[in-house]
């Protein structure tokens, strides 16, 4: 393994623990379509960059907030073998009722870089109450390098039915 990647690994599993401590329990980012990590918790529009319960959110508790909570960010990567950024997320249905999640993630860099935001979307995951999936979102990477300047990830939508 080249050492950029270790480096580039490095920064993200420190931000990856920075973030997820940011809350209480569950972890998580503040989550107006900005943040990366684990257990990231919504905003007002269904946002979240992952997440299960803990903080309370702007705007109140609409089913937006709710599904937002509902899904934590396991793993943002880039596979060099598919050319994809990959978010790896669950999302756990702490409700009484089924529901189908619809996530999207959108893929950053640093604040202040030049990296063009990369979106990924997943629909009609399906979540029996009191029950969590895994699911995996990609899309093509939009770059010529190694993927490392892609160092965020985050849940910029998030909706049940």
């Amino acid at each position: 393994m080249k050492m950029r990647h270790v480096r580039a690994i490095a920064v993200f599993g420190i931000a990856v623990v920075a973030l997820t401590g940011a809350r209480g329990s569950g972890g998580g980012c503040d989550n107006n379509s900005s943040s990366s990590s684990s257990n990231n918790h919504g905003s007002d529009n269904d946002s979240t960059s992952g997440g299960t319960s803990g903080g309370s959110l702007p705007g109140g508790s609409s089913s937006a907030d709710k599904a937002a909570r509902d899904v934590t960010i396991d793993e943002c990567t880039y596979d060099p073998a598919t050319k994809n950024l990959v978010a790896r997320v669950t999302v756990k249905n702490d409700g009484a009722m089924d529901y189908d999640y619809n996530v999207t993630m959108k893929f950053t860099g640093a604040a202040g870089g030049s990296v063009v935001p990369a979106t990924a979307i997943k629909t009609a995951i399906a979540v029996a109450s009191g029950a969590s999936v895994k699911a995996e979102l990609t899309t093509p990477y939009p770059g010529t390098g190694d993927g490392s300047e892609y160092t965020k990830c985050e849940v910029s939508r998030a909706s049940r039915s």
